[in-house]
């Protein structure tokens, strides 16, 4: 279960890798200017993630329209997530929680998946520009996409 609906959103600050290195990116940065969409992802370069990432680029434009910032964030280090962002073509920011702590502050992160410890449930955590959670999904199932009608009406 994600973090709940109503839950002021834990503020972070991760590392993004772009053609001009490493960067933070702060949450709370956006609060006051637009609505934030968490995409918790669990692994870089898998079918299911490709898949989604791509279905999220394809349709940014929607996202942008409705005054969100997207960012994709996954336990993944940020230059696997660099070279992954560049193989989709992905122009939003792949966030690197290789710490696993705001996976774990949004509860959605699995003790273990696949053998492998700390990794990102795939989730989806919408946040006003108020810093409030209007909206937030995760399933255990590695397979399940978030439902991105639900993520854009949160926002609507």
């Amino acid at each position: 279960m994600a973090i709940a609906t109503g839950s002021k959103a834990p503020d972070f600050t991760l590392i993004h890798k772009n053609d001009s290195g490493l960067s933070d990116v702060t949450l709370s940065d956006n609060f006051g200017k637009a609505a934030t969409v968490l995409i918790f992802f669990p692994f870089a370069f898998s079918g299911p993630c490709e898949k989604e990432l791509c279905s999220i680029r394809d349709s940014i434009s929607e996202y942008k329209n409705l005054d969100a910032q997207v960012y994709g964030i996954s336990t993944d280090f940020p230059f696997a997530l660099a070279a992954f962002a560049s193989s989709l073509n992905v122009d939003f920011p792949l966030l690197s929680d290789c710490n696993k702590e705001v996976s774990a502050s949004y509860d959605v992160l699995f003790e273990e998946a696949l053998g492998m410890k700390g990794v990102a449930k795939r989730s989806a955590v919408v946040i006003s520009k108020f810093g409030e959670v209007i909206y937030s999904e995760s399933s255990e199932d590695l397979g399940q996409w978030p439902d991105f009608d639900a993520i854009k009406a949160a926002l609507g």
